[in-house]
C-alpha cells in the first residue's frame, strides 16, 4: 500500500457507499480475480461502487493519488483489462439492476450487469437484445466494443441497439449520451470501448424474441473437418434474418445427455443454428445441412431463449486460462477452409477452438460511419481463434498455436486489425488498423474532448489528439 497514504484512504473509505477493498481485506483475492485464470494482478485499491456517486468519488481519489484506473464490468475480457497491478479498480459488479419498459420496448441496466441479468429480465416480457453467446459476459465490455450474438442477423450488434448511456467522466461530471445529448460521445461509445469514461447505465431498444426458440446442433468428427466447414459455411450464409448461426471449428463434443456416450469429448466441428421463427421454418433450415453431410450426431429441439444464451457457458467456465486473436474476413474460401482443417488437429487443449461468427442481415444494414465499431459492415465473417485450458502449461502451447494460425489467416483478412473485443493484447498498430484512419481520428478528437489526459487507458486505447 506504499502508493496510497493511509489518511486519504481512510477519508475515501468513510465517504464511500460501497466497499473499499485492499490487500489487507479477507476478500481481496476474490475481488481481484477475473474470468481469465491466466490473469493474476494485484491492484492497490478495489472500489466496489454502489452507485454513480461512488464511481465519481473513486475516479477523483485515484487521480489525486496518481493511481492508474481500471474498470471492471463483468470481468470477462481475455486481456484482463479490468485489473492492473498497483492501480485502482472501479468494480461495477454491484450495479446489476435491470429495469424493463415492455410497452416502450426499452431496458436500462447497470454497468455491472451480465448478459444473463439482462436476458432474464427482458425475457419476462418476451423481449431481447443482441447479447453475446456466453451468459456471464458483462454487458458493458460487450456493448462498448460492438457485441455479436445469436441475434446479430436480426438486430445487429449490441451497440447498434444502444439508445443512451450514463457516463462518469474523468473530470467528475456525469452525463447522459444519446443521439440528442452529447451525440459525439454517444457515437464513440458504440464501438470505441471504455476510452471515454465509466458507463454506469445502458439503455437498449428491444425486440420480441422467445420465450421458446429453436436449436439445431450438428457435429462432425475431425476426419471430415474440411467438408464439415464447407457445408457449415454455405449453410449459415443462406440463413434468413430470423435465424442465427455459429460455426465451432475444432469444438470437442460435450459430455451432454444428447451426445452418444461413445462420442463424448470427440474432436471435431459443430454448426449451431438458432431459429427465431416457427418449428417448420427451422426444420427447413436443418434438413439441407443434414442431407449435404450427415452429421456424427445432432440435436434439434425447441429451447428457452435464456437456455440458448447459456448453452456455451461450459466451454468458457470462470477461471479458465485463455488467450485469443481474431480477424474479419470478407470470404471463407475453400483454400482458407483447408488451412483450418489442416491446423485444427495440431491444437493441444481439447477446449481450444475457433468460434466463427457469420455477420450479415441487420449488421450489414448499418452504415459504416454510423457508429465507432471497428469492423467493416461489408465483412461477412468474424473468426476468433481461442486457446482455452485449465492448465497454464497447455495454454502456453496453444498460445503459440493461436498466433501461428492467425498469421496464416491474415493474408485472407480484410485487415490485420480484427475485433477489439477479441484482443488479448492491445497492440497499438492493430487498434489503429481495426478502426481505420478516419474513425481513429474521429475517436481521438472525442477522446481529447472527454478524456484529454488519457485517464482511461487500460483498454484498446485511443490516444488523445
Amino acid at each position: 500500500m506504499s502508493q496510497v497514504l493511509d489518511s486519504p484512504l481512510t477519508v475515501f473509505r468513510s465517504s464511500f457507499n460501497g466497499q473499499v477493498i485492499t490487500a489487507e481485506d479477507v476478500d481481496y483475492d476474490t475481488a481481484r480475480a477475473v474470468w481469465n485464470g491466466d490473469i493474476d494482478r494485484r491492484p492497490a485499491v478495489i472500489a466496489r461502487c454502489a452507485d454513480s456517486p461512488d464511481v465519481v468519488s473513486a475516479i477523483a481519489f485515484a487521480r489525486a493519488q496518481r493511481l492508474e484506473i481500471s474498470v471492471r464490468g463483468g470481468g470477462h475480457n481475455f486481456s484482463g483489462a479490468a485489473v492492473a497491478d498497483g492501480a485502482l479498480m472501479i468494480d461495477l459488479s454491484l450495479l446489476r439492476q435491470v429495469v424493463v419498459d415492455p410497452a416502450a420496448r426499452r431496458a436500462r441496466c447497470g454497468g455491472g450487469a451480465t448478459g444473463a441479468d439482462l436476458d432474464s429480465a427482458t425475457q419476462e416480457h418476451g423481449l431481447a437484445v443482441t447479447m453475446g453467446t456466453i451468459s456471464h459476459t458483462g454487458v458493458a465490455g460487450l456493448t462498448l466494443g460492438g457485441g455479436f450474438g445469436w441475434l446479430t442477423n436480426q438486430m445487429g450488434l449490441s451497440c447498434d441497439n444502444l439508445v443512451s448511456a450514463e457516463v462518469a467522466l474523468a473530470d467528475g461530471r456525469v452525463v447522459r449520451a444519446s443521439e440528442s445529448e452529447h451525440p459525439d460521445l454517444f457515437w464513440g461509445l458504440r464501438g470505441g470501448g471504455g476510452n471515454f469514461g465509466v458507463v454506469t447505465e445502458f439503455e437498449f431498444r428491444l425486440e420480441p424474441v422467445g420465450p421458446l426458440v429453436h436449436l439445431g446442433l450438428l457435429f462432425w468428427e475431425e476426419g471430415r473437418s474440411f467438408d464439415a466447414l464447407r457445408v457449415a459455411r454455405d449453410a449459415v450464409q443462406a440463413l434468413p434474418r430470423n435465424a442465427g448461426g455459429l460455426i465451432g471449428a475444432g469444438l470437442s463434443a460435450p459430455p451432454a445427455p444428447f451426445v452418444p456416450e461413445e462420442h463424448h469429448f470427440a474432436p471435431g466441428s459443430a454448426l449451431i443454428v438458432a431459429g427465431f421463427g416457427t418449428a417448420e421454418e427451422h426444420a427447413q433450415l436443418i434438413e439441407p445441412i443434414r442431407a449435404a453431410l450427415p452429421p456424427l450426431f445432432e440435436f434439434v429441439t425447441p429451447i428457452p431463449y435464456v437456455a440458448l444464451q447459456q448453452m456455451l457457458d461450459e466451454s468458457a467456465t470462470w477461471g479458465i486460462h485463455a488467450y485469443e486473436k481474431a480477424l474479419h474476413l470478407d470470404e471463407m474460401s475453400d483454400e482458407l477452409v483447408a488451412i483450418l482443417a489442416e491446423r485444427l488437429p495440431t491444437k493441444n487443449s481439447p477446449l481450444s477452438f475457433l468460434p466463427i461468427f457469420p455477420v450479415g442481415g441487420a449488421y450489414a444494414d448499418v452504415a459504416e460511419d454510423a457508429t465507432a465499431f471497428g469492423g467493416s459492415r461489408a465483412s461477412r465473417w468474424v473468426v476468433n481463434i481461442g486457446a482455452l485450458s485449465p492448465d497454464p502449461a497447455l495454454l502456453a502451447k496453444d498460445r503459440i498455436w493461436v498466433r501461428e494460425l492467425w498469421d496464416a489467416l491474415v493474408p485472407y483478412a480484410s485487415n490485420s486489425g480484427g475485433y477489439v473485443n477479441f484482443m488479448a493484447e492491445y497492440e497499438a498498430d492493430r487498434v489503429r488498423t481495426a478502426y481505420g484512419p478516419a474513425k481513429y481520428e474521429r475517436l481521438s478528437q472525442i477522446k481529447t474532448c472527454y478524456d484529454p489526459e488519457n485517464v482511461f487507458h487500460l483498454n484498446a486505447n485511443i490516444l488523445p489528439g
